[in-house]
């Protein structure tokens, strides 16, 4: 198969790409610079001349909530465009397979837990990336509708909070885990006795190795049509991808703790917010379909700081105190 991975150098789709690679698919991707996703001339040139048999969209601005809040307009616009180009112009070139990831921000905030797939558009969203999750609820109606009107076989799929290689390490625009691998990281270095982290260490988290995304990510659309249909409806049909298991803040802290050799106090600033007191997803659609996440959690961690100081080394993390 000739496969456009769109997002190639994240983390997702640069694992995704890696899973990828040596199983005889004839892979095509584009930089930025090559290929601008929200240009739709661009885009559409670039199906027309590619003419892609399957496209995997891993390509999003993303960040943190830092982030999230100084650019709402930014997050919706660039978003929305990628997904409308990506799709549209893949089924203009006859592209007839996509996989779009998502993620969990898409449920409302006050959702029951786990959050199952059904619970999309029952609530209020979270303000602080609120526009982030409209564009990607937008990506999910827009796989659903051409499957409607022109029998494509576009699937989304929802990831729960990702970490891994080739994770950002940004002091602004990071998620929580490689923020506070950073700041364990350089607490040791400082031979500092106290590492502060936000809130009461009370929330729940649910943490998804980027290794474990790609491969669900190939399992879902590699499904066969009928089992796909069968597990999921036409106006309903992004799956769920996490462990199904979640750990508190202060937790996961001590896990770092552990990982990075750092052997003093952690503190827990409650003057600042905590955030939605649980975040999990209900994986049982994904597993009923026969995968689980196979990547524990303290063999995720190790990893990823292996990895982080790998780049450290190289030079090509810039450490920020």
């Amino acid at each position: 198969m000739r496969i456009y991975v769109a997002g190639h150098r994240g983390m997702v789709g640069g694992a995704i790409l890696r899973q990828l690679q040596g199983q005889g698919h004839d892979l095509i991707t584009a930089t930025s610079t090559e290929l601008d996703l929200t240009n739709q001339m661009a885009v559409r040139d670039f199906m027309q001349a590619q003419k892609p048999d399957a496209v995997i969209l891993a390509a999003a601005k993303v960040g943190g909530i830092i982030a999230n809040n100084t650019y709402p307009a930014q997050f919706i616009y660039e978003n929305l465009m990628i997904e409308c180009n990506v799709i549209h112009q893949a089924y203009g070139a006859g592209c007839m397979q996509i996989l779009q990831l998502g993620s969990s921000c898409i449920y409302p905030r006050a959702v029951a837990q786990p959050m199952a797939e059904n619970a999309l558009l029952t609530g209020v969203l979270e303000p602080t990336n609120e526009p982030y999750a409209v564009a990607k609820i937008a990506g999910i109606k827009l796989c659903e509708s051409y499957n409607r009107q022109y029998g494509t076989d576009y699937r989304s799929v929802m990831p729960t909070n990702l970490y891994g290689v080739g994770d950002n390490f940004h002091p602004e625009n990071s998620h929580v885990l490689p923020a506070m691998i950073q700041r364990f990281h350089n607490a040791v270095q400082d031979g500092k006795d106290e590492v502060v982290i936000w809130g009461t260490g009370t929330p729940r988290r649910e943490f998804l190795n980027v290794e474990d995304m790609a491969a669900a990510s190939l399992f879902v659309m590699t499904l066969d049509r009928a089992t796909y249909d069968a597990n999921t409806d036409p106006m309903l049909s992004h799956i769920n991808v996490g462990t199904g298991t979640d750990v508190s803040i202060l937790e996961v802290a001590q896990m770092i703790a552990n990982v990075t050799g750092f052997t003093g106090k952690i503190s827990c600033d409650t003057s600042k917010p905590d955030g939605a007191a649980r975040k999990l997803m209900d994986v049982g659609r994904l597993s009923a379909m026969g995968w689980t996440a196979q990547v524990g959690l303290r063999d995720g961690l190790e990893q990823t700081y292996a990895w982080y100081l790998e780049q450290l080394a190289s030079g090509a993390t810039v450490r920020a105190k």
